[in-house]
């Protein structure tokens, strides 16, 4: 990707991240340095123990490095409390898990507006901007319905759209498609590709081939470091489906 007239996002300096695990130490993160500009499409991908999980917790403000720095918007949040952490991620950074991760007794409105109450929006603007970002992944007419009224597609977009909501730098998706059909993933993966076409900077963390070359940009780690670091030459595109999906 040119990086020219792009803002830089993120930059990571030599992070490194250990654990100790009763006598033994783990070196999850060696040395990493990565920098990711406004607008990319990146994929982080590695074998299980690679430090993939790791380097996203530290991105998402989920955990800090143990020696490095890592800027986040000019901002050097490398060693930032729990507090100033968790303003950070509700102000920066939209997630998407695995697992959906929604509230079994809201409703889909209600859980998309929730990042919305921890920002101190009042409740006529939390269920507006909640039914738009519900509106622009296909679920506008659904905003009643509770996750268990819904298919796992239509969840994660539920999902997405409550990643959506705030405005954030980043979105960040981790196995976005671990619980899906392979249908339903070319379905979700396709609304990803409509967001970063909006302008969106994505960040995910993926196992699956297929999955990551929907992404422009492939980070591969092994034993805690950068492997190879690659622009995606072969962007898979799926067609859209005919209909709104499930």
């Amino acid at each position: 990707m040119n990086s020219e007239n792009k803002k830089r996002i993120i930059q990571t300096s030599d992070i490194a991240k250990t654990y100790h695990m009763g006598s033994e130490v783990v070196k999850a993160l060696k040395s990493i340095s990565i920098d990711i500009y406004q607008g990319e499409y990146v994929a982080f991908m590695g074998p299980s123990g690679s430090g993939k999980s790791t380097l996203m917790n530290i991105i998402g403000c989920l955990d800090t490095p143990t020696s490095g720095t890592y800027i986040l918007n000019d901002n050097d949040v490398s060693d930032l409390t729990e507090n100033e952490l968790a303003e950070i991620r509700n102000k920066e950074i939209g997630f998407v898990f695995q697992t959906f991760n929604l509230l079994p007794r809201n409703t889909a409105l209600e859980n998309v507006a929730l990042p919305l109450i921890y920002a101190g929006y009042n409740k006529y603007d939390r269920e507006e901007k909640a039914l738009s970002a519900l509106t622009s992944v296909g679920l506008g007419d659904r905003y009643r319905h509770k996750p268990n009224e819904m298919s796992g597609g239509q969840r994660q977009r539920v999902a997405i759209a409550r990643a959506l909501v705030n405005d954030p730098s980043i979105i960040l998706a981790d196995e976005p498609t671990g619980n899906l059909d392979s249908k339903t993933s070319y379905e979700i993966m396709d609304l990803f590709d409509e967001l970063h076409q909006k302008g969106n900077t994505i960040i995910m963390v993926t196992h699956e081939d297929d999955i990551a070359h929907y992404a422009h940009r492939i980070v591969r780690l092994r034993d805690g470091l950068v492997e190879t670091d690659i622009i995606n030459t072969n962007v898979t595109r799926p067609e859209k489906p005919t209909s709104m999906p499930e």
